[in-house]
């Protein structure tokens, strides 16, 4: 059987992704994203539209003094207007003046649009696309060509779609490019029509673009593939206008792991790749993202868990690894000792399957996750209840007790929050006195103050997170409050959770033992 021809990845997160709302880059975020991709083995990066904006500006520029191991620069635009002469329209013109090797112009597929948009005929749409493509070509660019509303235009009308990209090879197009641009076409659909254009020109490689307005981008791109298309168009993470993009952070893996189509340098490198786009944008990771998001890989019920500890393989279609990620096993009500004995594990601590130890922890997880608490967010706290039980948990310091107040003055001085503490440390009797921004941060600027002395190493743990959910609403201001605390010390994080009918007491509990555990695991 003979190897599988690869399929090209064309990353447009820089252009189409910022399209999307909550999604946006500085110049110098997009040049960092485009190391990132280009690093991945993505082979082609869209950078925007030159003289559209800024920060495309300054894009280009600062690419064109890159060097770039293996990704070709892409700038985009438009065919040239109507009634105007290819080479002298200045939109054509800033393309080949942003100096990238790959040029993408869109054209209309459409009738509809070449009519009612354009005011244009089906005559002069297609000299557009072809003087525009043989100008680009002329100028020494590779063209990829993008079919506007293709789909949506064949089935209008199949005969001027299909002139449409007859134009663009007449013009020299190195690619065509079919675009779902609505997001509103079936796998069927996609499948049929991309077999019937590779029918029509199989001397041009054709490539693939589509939305996800009904949750099918990916599956459409798949549809494609397998019907001969060798380009796929996408964003990391799906970003873009209204729903989104193709996510190739689920595409790629799958061209990889089940179609054995070679996509990128390293298929391993995708859940990092996911998570420095959502950081370098500011945006919150999707936990619950196929292949690379966290709980890709999490197995909560008993069962489940009892088999995937024998035969991982038996929930898990991939190995976490393949894609960078890692099999996390959630403590709940629903567990099994199953589930507390691989915790342990992965953790590193010994814990023998029907122990008293095992036993014990089981039901004193049960017990406080039907009092409240959650520990799928707070592995802290559980591996703080494991220790505790094993007895590897030796207390740093006793406490005598804590105390929070709030003054509010009429006068219209700022308000004052302040906390003390009263520790018992190594025997010593501490008592500090701290004010902050509200009370969790008095309360942890009083408990540092009686910690740091002893435990300079401290110093480095900060706060990252905090979060409040109150459990029972219905009893309205006496109801529970669950306090989740997430610390990092700058190379790990840990969640840790409490909870109490007081947001104060709840908040003590999740920030002393985050706290606590930092200390435990010391070196």
């Amino acid at each position: 059987m003979s190897e599988l021809a690869p399929v090209s990845i064309y990353d447009t997160t820089l252009r189409d992704g910022t399209q999307g709302e909550g999604f946006s880059l500085s110049g110098l975020d997009k040049i960092r994203i485009a190391k990132r991709l280009d690093e991945f083995g993505v082979d082609y990066i869209e950078g925007g539209w030159p003289g559209s904006n800024p920060k495309d500006i300054e894009f280009f520029k600062a690419a064109a003094q890159e060097t770039w191991k293996h990704a070709k620069i892409a700038a985009f635009g438009s065919t040239r207007r109507a009634d105007l002469a290819v080479e002298d329209d200045p939109q054509v013109q800033l393309l080949i003046d942003a100096q990238t090797p790959v040029i993408t112009i869109f054209g209309k597929s459409w009738e509809l649009q070449v009519t009612e948009v354009l005011r244009t005929t089906a005559e002069e749409n297609q000299a557009m696309i072809r003087d525009t493509c043989r100008y680009l070509k002329e100028a020494g660019r590779e063209v990829v060509y993008d079919a506007e509303h293709f789909f949506d235009g064949y089935k209008d009308g199949p005969e001027h779609a299909m002139a449409t990209l007859a134009a663009a090879v007449e013009g020299g197009a190195d690619w065509l490019v079919l675009c779902d641009t609505n997001g509103g076409c079936l796998p069927g659909e996609i499948a049929e029509m991309s077999a019937a254009v590779i029918a029509a020109f199989p001397e041009v490689p054709l490539g693939i673009h589509t939305h996800n307005d009904c949750e099918l981008a990916v599956a459409n791109a798949v549809a494609s593939v397998e019907a001969g298309a060798t380009q796929v168009q996408g964003t990391i993470n799906g970003y873009g206008e209204r729903t989104g993009n193709c996510n190739l952070t689920s595409l790629i893996p799958i061209l990889e792991l089940k179609m054995g189509r070679r996509a990128v340098a390293d298929v391993s490198k995708m859940k990092d790749l996911s998570f420095f786009v959502d950081d370098v944008s500011n945006n919150p990771h999707f936990a619950r993202a196929a292949f690379v998001g966290r709980t890709a890989f999490a197995h909560k019920g008993g069962m489940h868990v009892n088999a995937v500890q024998k035969l991982a393989r038996s929930y898990e279609h991939i190995r976490p690894e393949q894609v960078g990620n890692a099999q996390q096993i959630l403590v709940s009500e629903l567990s099994g000792q199953s589930n507390i004995l691989m915790k342990a594990e992965q953790m590193g601590l010994a814990l023998e399957k029907g122990s008293e130890e095992a036993k014990a922890i089981l039901g004193k997880v049960k017990e406080l996750e039907q009092a409240g608490y959650s520990f799928e967010a707070a592995g802290g706290s559980l591996e703080l209840l494991i220790r505790r039980t094993l007895g590897q948990a030796p207390p740093f310091w006793e406490l005598e007790e804590y105390q929070c107040s709030f003054r509010q003055f009429q006068s219209g001085h700022q308000p004052v929050c302040e906390a003390s503490v009263k520790l018992q440390v190594e025997e010593e009797s501490a008592f500090t006195v701290s004010q902050g921004h509200g009370v969790v941060n008095a309360l942890d600027g009083a408990l540092r103050k009686a910690l740091q002395p002893l435990f300079p190493e401290l110093e480095k743990v900060q706060l990252v997170d905090y979060k409040v959910r109150i459990i029972d609403g219905e009893e309205a201001t006496a109801a529970k409050t669950r306090v989740l605390i997430v610390h990092s010390d700058g190379e790990k994080t840990w969640g840790t959770v409490g909870v109490s009918d007081s947001i104060i007491a709840a908040s003590w509990i999740a920030l002393t033992d985050g706290l606590d555990l930092f200390l435990q695991k010391r070196p």
